[in-house]
Formats: structure tokens, sequence, C-alpha cells
């Protein structure tokens, strides 16, 4: 639909003890390409929460093809697989930019929900926002270094 395309260095910080990066921060990675995503629309997730609304993650995925290790760059690409009435549908794959090798790929499902956790309708805002940009083509190439 619209990739969006991030880099990201592995830092000490992200490894286990043998220098691989730990299981659960493909989750962050995802996060930042989440984040990212809806920046480049012109949408970011603190605007969609000063609507009254947050996207909770309902489920998430990764498969682990091959392991990123200490100091490698890496490539977060992140779209979106579909927008309903109600969630929205994020798919990643992370690359080795050095090899372009897949590291892993998944994708996490988010509901609407208000403040007191009642799911809600998509945004109008958003939705609109998605459409426009599929319609006209205006989704420019998004890339950015973290």
């Amino acid at each position: 639909m619209m990739p969006v395309k991030i880099t990201y260095r592995v830092i000490y910080g992200d490894t286990d003890a043998m220098g691989i990066v730990y299981y659960a921060n493909y989750l962050r990675l995802f996060e930042m390409g989440r984040s990212e995503w809806l920046r480049a629309i012109g949408v970011p997730y603190r605007e969609i929460e000063s609507w009254g609304v947050h996207a909770p993650t309902t489920q998430a995925y990764c498969h682990y093809l091959h392991p990123a290790r200490y100091e490698d760059l890496l490539v977060v690409e992140t779209d979106v697989e579909y927008l309903k009435r109600a969630s929205i549908k994020f798919v990643y794959r992370i690359s080795s930019q050095e090899n372009g090798r897949d590291l892993a790929k998944g994708y996490t499902v988010h509901a609407f929900v208000d403040e007191k956790g009642k799911i809600v309708s998509t945004p109008q805002a958003l939705k609109e926002r998605i459409q426009r940009i599929m319609a006209s083509g205006e989704f420019p190439p998004s890339s950015c270094q973290l």
C-alpha cells in the first residue's frame, strides 16, 4: 500500500549475552516503524490520541529468520495491510542494510478504542487521509535513520 522504511543501528542494550538482538526487541522495532509510518502520512500517533482515540495492540506476530547482531544497521519496512471499521493491521519486514537479507517479518493488529477502552470506529480523519493518499499516489517515499 504505502511502505515506509527506516534504518536503525543495533545498540548494545538491544542484545543478549551473545550479542544477538533479544527477541522481544523486534516488537520495539515494529513500533518504531509504525510510528514513522503514521508520521509519514501526516497523522502522528499523538494526534490520534488528541482525538480521544487509542490503538492498543490486539495481535502481534514475528517470524525470526536470521539473527541481528550488535552494531548491525537494520532496515525496518512498514506498511498497512488493511484498515477496517475499527482496526488497522501493520506489516513489517526487517532486513540487513549490508546485504539485504531478511531477518524478521511480522505484523501487529490494533483496535481503535476510546479513553474508556470501548471499541470505536476508525477515526474518520485517519481513514480519509489514507484514502486520499492511495487515490492520489502522493505518498512520498520516506526514509529516516534512528
